[in-house]
């Protein structure tokens, strides 16, 4: 069992800690928001069911007790609105990420991030928070792979479960769906009966705009993070060494350097400890060099200092 923080206590951040409890895989939980009032609220709301999740201390804490936590989720910032892309979100919430990162300097744990865009903040808590790269993990295209799994289950009416494929690349518009690899309970996608290549575009497009459509729908998303970063979490503490498509600072894989974003990468106790070396077709190759394009020009905005200020 461990002690995990969550920072941030919006839409995602209760989202989060509600999968965290029901998983049972912190036996302390702390939360923390600019809004003491709303962190209190939360602390104390679910602390109500804990008859029906396994048992959990929960508590509010400041930033800096939180560096002695196993786990640190990070939910702090402004969240999309209709028609922004994540990318639109990185001059108000650098700052938030900066300020969290210096203050937990010298933590102990791993740190998770969920704010957006997830890929650039991931950077910059690496560099702000001192701590080594595969220690600060970004939820990534973890996301966009349980949206196309989905939907492949849903159009091959088959479990989620039984369909193998990623995406990798940035949390955003340019990420990147390894078609070419992807399986169906071991057989090749592009071998199922009845499927087309033609099918390809549409259902990439589909995982692309399904964050604005909830946006659209509902001003924000939440419960598929939550889900997400609790199982992550788990996983991670698990020591399991499972391979999931999470952000990290990459130095080395494909070529790239200085950036992070998602790869299928091995998870442990010490968080990220290797990059699974996938074969990309050349269609995939070059989507994931433009993708590295679009998000080190964004951290550029944050190194020039564009991205400090709101």
């Amino acid at each position: 069992m461990a002690t995990i923080g969550i920072i941030g206590m919006g839409w995602v951040g209760a989202s989060v800690a509600i999968s965290i409890l029901h998983r049972g895989v912190a036996d302390r939980l702390l939360l923390n928001d600019l809004s003491l009032d709303l962190a209190e609220g939360e602390a104390m709301d679910l602390a109500h069911g804990a008859a029906f999740y396994p048992p959990a201390v929960l508590d509010t804490a400041s930033i800096e007790d939180m560096r002695d936590a196993d786990v640190v989720v990070i939910a702090a910032g402004r969240g999309g609105k209709p028609g922004q892309s994540r990318l639109d979100l990185l001059r108000g919430n650098a700052a938030v990420i900066e300020s969290i990162g210096r203050r937990l300097a010298g933590s102990r744990g791993l740190l998770i991030v969920v704010t957006n865009p997830v890929d650039v903040l991931t950077w910059q808590l690496t560099k702000t928070s001192g701590l080594p790269p595969g220690r600060v993990i970004g939820t990534g295209t973890m996301l966009e792979t349980a949206r196309l799994r989905q939907i492949l289950g849903r159009e091959l009416n088959v479990d989620p479960r039984s369909v193998h494929a990623q995406v990798i690349g940035e949390h955003g518009d340019t990420n990147v769906v390894l078609w070419s690899g992807a399986r169906i309970g071991g057989k090749r996608l592009r071998d199922w009966p009845g499927w087309s290549t033609d099918k390809e575009a549409a259902i990439r497009e589909e995982v692309r705009a399904a964050a604005y459509e909830i946006i659209k729908r509902k001003g924000a998303t939440n419960h598929a993070i939550g889900l997400v970063t609790a199982n992550l979490i788990r996983w991670c503490l698990a020591g399991s060494r499972r391979v999931v498509t999470v952000s990290a600072v990459q130095e080395g894989p494909y070529g790239l350097s200085n950036i992070a974003l998602s790869l299928p990468s091995l998870v442990g106790r010490a968080g990220v400890t290797g990059v699974i070396d996938v074969e990309l077709d050349e269609d995939e190759a070059r989507a994931l060099e433009h993708s590295a394009e679009v998000l080190s020009t964004a951290i550029g905005t944050i190194e020039s200092g564009a991205g400090q200020t709101h």
